[in-house]
């Protein structure tokens, strides 16, 4: 698949790296491995993955038409996103963020690896050397870890809960920097925590491209993140990262990953408004 992907490139056969069903297919099998993508024809299989056990009572087409194609073009969006984060030098994927899904299996709602996906593509392209995954949502992110934990083009920065799920203990051995915070972190800690080892860890390893898995499910009161961050303390953090960038001329693409309140979609709307504002991005009207 690999190869064949590189022939529609070359052949100048693709306008779009998301445009079109079939290669869409195409870049997801080459980080995915057939028996795991077979077995999602498995209703129980896919309602594990999910954690959805009503999946069970469906059928493929209903499942593959009403969830997992709408979990594709997620995925189609954070490639395209981290494609257009090099021209534009930022892009920001209403989506995304499915950092418990790796190359073999999937879990905690996350079916495809996008985030490995997008930066295996762009180094098959030869479009980055090295990139960098910031990773802030509050669950550990296993799965990119599992992924390129053997891979020193890739620097993972994680900052996360170790009380809450998944546990992953062999995907720890794959996190470049681990932060580990918790339900007593307080905004102002959080914040100093982050400033610190993200800004050592860009002195430390220069790259081409950040890829910024940013969740809001460590604002208080999410059910599952278990932390008690402020909605300014989400909106500061997001500022904080894409200044970082900006300061080290790193281009950054950011997916929005995990968040389960209703009040969720409200808060990355004003980060991004403050984003824009503070002219760290460029809203065109």
């Amino acid at each position: 698949m690999h190869r064949q992907f590189q022939q529609l490139v070359k052949r100048n056969k693709v306008r779009s790296l998301v445009a079109r069903k079939n290669l869409l297919s195409c870049v997801i099998m080459m980080v995915t491995i057939f028996s795991y993508l077979g077995s999602l024809y498995s209703p129980c299989i896919l309602a594990k993955v999910v954690e959805v056990p009503v999946a069970c009572l469906l059928p493929h087409c209903i499942t593959d038409k009403y969830f997992l194609k709408r979990m594709r073009y997620q995925v189609g969006g954070t490639v395209a996103a981290c494609r257009i984060a090099l021209d534009r030098n930022w892009a920001i994927h209403l989506g995304g963020g499915f950092h418990h899904a790796y190359r073999t299996n999937g879990g905690g709602f996350c079916v495809y690896a996008d985030i490995s996906l997008a930066l295996k593509i762009l180094f098959a392209l030869q479009l980055i050397e090295k990139a960098m995954i910031v990773d802030v949502d509050a669950h550990q992110g296993n799965g990119h870890e599992r992924d390129f934990g053997d891979d020193e083009r890739v620097f993972i920065l994680d900052i996360y809960n170790p009380r809450i799920y998944p546990r992953d203990h062999k995907a720890e051995e794959g996190i470049s920097r681990s932060v580990h915070v918790g339900s007593m972190t307080s905004d102002r800690e959080y914040l100093r925590l982050l400033k610190k080892n993200l800004a050592a860890s860009l002195a430390e390893f220069k790259c081409d491209l950040v890829l910024y898995n940013a969740g809001t499910d460590s604002l208080e009161d999410d059910p599952l993140g278990c932390l008690n961050l402020s909605e300014e303390c989400i909106v500061r953090r997001d500022e904080l990262v894409f200044r970082l960038c900006k300061e080290n001329t790193t281009p950054i693409a950011m997916v929005t990953s995990g968040g389960y309140l209703m009040s969720s979609a409200k808060v990355i709307a004003k980060s991004i408004r403050n984003l824009h504002q503070k002219e760290l991005i460029h809203l065109k009207a």
